[in-house]
C-alpha cells in the first residue's frame, strides 16, 4: 500500500516512514511546498493531512491529486507518531 502523507515537521520524517515501513507501506512525506508537489504525490492509496503544521494550498493540491487516483484521504490535526500510527492501524490493519 502507498501512502502520501502532507504535514508534519521535519524532524520527523525519517519516524513518519519508520512506522509507515512497520506496517509494509511505502510512504512520501512532505512537510514543505515544492515547485512540483502535485506531480511528484501521484496515485497514492492512502493521503494522510496533518492539518495543523500545513498550508491551505498544500492541502488543495494534495487534495486534488489524491481524488484523480480516488485515494482515501484522512485529515488529522495532530502530526505525533501516536496519530500517524492509530491512523495506520484503523486504514490499514
Amino acid at each position: 500500500m502507498s501512502v502520501v502523507i502532507v504535514g508534519g515537521h521535519d524532524r520527523m520524517v525519517s519516524q513518519y516512514k519508520k512506522i509507515c515501513k512497520d506496517f509494509k507501506c511505502k510512504a512520501k512525506v512532505f512537510t514543505q511546498m515544492s515547485a512540483n508537489l502535485s506531480g511528484q504525490i501521484g496515485s497514492p492509496d492512502l493521503l494522510i493531512l496533518f492539518t495543523n503544521t500545513v498550508s491551505h494550498k498544500m492541502v488543495h493540491c494534495a487534495v486534488t491529486e489524491a481524488e484523480k487516483c480516488n485515494a482515501n484521504i484522512v485529515r488529522c490535526h495532530t502530526s505525533s507518531q501516536n496519530a500517524l500510527t492509530e491512523i495506520l492501524q484503523r486504514e490499514v490493519g
